[in-house]
C-alpha cells in the first residue's frame, strides 16, 4: 500500500498502520515542524518526504499512485481551547481545504480525516459536504487513560473498540500522583497541553 499522511507529526500513523498489519509498500509523509521530521525519521529511516508543505503537493511526485491519505488537519481555529477561534476561515485550520483538494487530485482508494470533536457544528457540516461521509466520534478514553474526544471521517468501515476501563492511576509509576485538577469523573486525564492550569475538554 501507497500512503500519504499530511500533517504527519511523528508519523504515528505509520505506527498505527503497522500495528494493525497494513504491508506499507511507500509512506509518503508531509510535516512542517522540523523536530517532528527528525523523531518520525529516527523511527523510520524509510519514509519519503517530497516536501514539507502541504500546499506545495502536486500528483507529479507521487508516480506510482496513493492508496491511502491520512490526515489530521490543524485544529487550533476549530478548538474551544482557543479564544476568538476563527473556525476554517483560520490560517492554520484553513488548511483542511487544502487536504481536501489533494483527496481530489490524487483520488486515493481510502481516506481517513481526523479533527476535534468541539469544533462549531457550521464547520462540522462544512468538512462533512467536503468529504462526503458522516464523522464517527472516537473518545480515545475507550482504550487509554485520557478522555480525548475526536472525529473522523473515512470511507473505511470500522467498528469502535470496547471499553477498556483504564484510568491515569492504572498508567503512573508506583510513586505518582493524581492530582484532582488533571482527572474527570472517570478517573480519566482531560487533554494537557504545553499551558496545562487546569481541565481542557476539548
Amino acid at each position: 500500500m501507497n500512503v500519504l499522511s499530511c500533517f504527519d507529526g511523528v508519523s504515528c500513523a505509520y505506527e498505527a498502520l503497522v500495528r494493525a498489519g497494513v504491508k506499507i509498500n511507500k509512506y509518503y509523509a508531509i510535516e512542517i515542524e522540523e523536530n517532528a521530521r527528525k523523531v518520525a525519521d529516527r523511527n523510520h529511516p524509510d519514509i519519503l518526504r517530497p516536501t514539507n508543505d502541504v500546499r506545495e503537493v502536486t500528483a507529479s511526485m507521487f508516480p506510482d499512485g496513493i492508496d491511502l491519505i491520512i490526515g489530521g488537519s490543524p485544529c487550533q481555529d476549530l478548538s474551544v481551547a482557543k479564544n476568538g477561534r476563527e473556525g476554517l476561515a483560520g490560517a492554520r485550520s484553513g488548511l483542511f481545504y487544502t487536504f481536501s483538494s489533494i483527496i481530489k487530485t490524487l483520488k486515493p482508494k481510502h481516506f481517513i480525516l481526523e479533527n476535534v470533536y468541539s469544533m462549531p457544528k457550521d464547520c462540522r457540516d462544512t468538512i462533512t459536504n467536503e468529504m462526503g461521509v458522516e464523522p464517527v466520534k472516537f473518545d480515545a478514553a475507550l482504550v487509554s487513560a485520557q478522555s480525548r474526544k475526536r472525529l473522523f471521517w473515512t470511507n473505511i468501515k470500522f467498528e469502535l473498540p470496547e471499553a477498556q476501563d483504564i484510568v491515569l492511576a492504572d498508567i503512573l509509576e508506583p510513586d505518582g500522583i493524581v492530582d484532582a485538577r488533571m482527572v474527570n469523573k472517570k478517573q480519566k486525564a482531560y487533554c494537557l497541553t504545553a499551558s496545562y492550569q487546569g481541565a481542557n475538554t476539548s
